[in-house]
C-alpha cells in the first residue's frame, strides 16, 4: 500500500471556499481517475492559535507504486495546474509518499 499524502497550507481569506471546492469538485476528480482506492481529508490541528492560515493533509491510498506513477504521468499534471490556475499563491503545498510497512 502506498499513501500519496499532499499537505496544504490555505490562507485565511479562502479557507472556507477551498474547503468546499477540494471536497465536491477536487478530491473526487482524483479518485475519478481510479488509480486510488480511498483517501482522508483531515485538517492539522495548528500548535499555535495564533499562526495565520490553516493547513491540510490529503491522503491518496493506492495499491502500488504503478497505480501511483500511472497518476503522475497522466492525471496528476492538469489537476495541479487547475488548482494552481484557481487559488495561485493562497495555497502552498507538498507532496510526499508513504510505504505502509504494517497496520492493524
Amino acid at each position: 500500500m502506498i499513501i500519496y499524502n499532499v499537505t496544504c497550507h490555505v490562507d485565511d481569506d479562502i479557507l472556507e471556499e477551498w474547503v468546499a471546492w477540494m471536497a465536491a469538485e477536487h478530491v473526487p476528480e482524483v479518485m475519478k481517475t481510479g488509480k486510488f482506492i480511498k483517501y482522508k481529508f483531515s485538517e492539522i490541528e495548528k500548535m499555535n492559535p495564533e499562526d495565520p492560515g490553516t493547513s491540510f493533509s490529503i491522503q491518496y491510498f493506492a495499491e502500488d507504486m504503478d497505480r501511483y506513477a500511472a497518476y503522475q504521468k497522466e492525471d496528476a499534471p492538469a489537476l495541479i495546474a487547475k488548482t494552481t490556475q484557481k487559488y495561485g499563491d493562497k495555497v502552498a503545498a507538498f507532496r510526499t509518499i508513504l510505504h505502509v510497512i504494517a497496520e492493524g
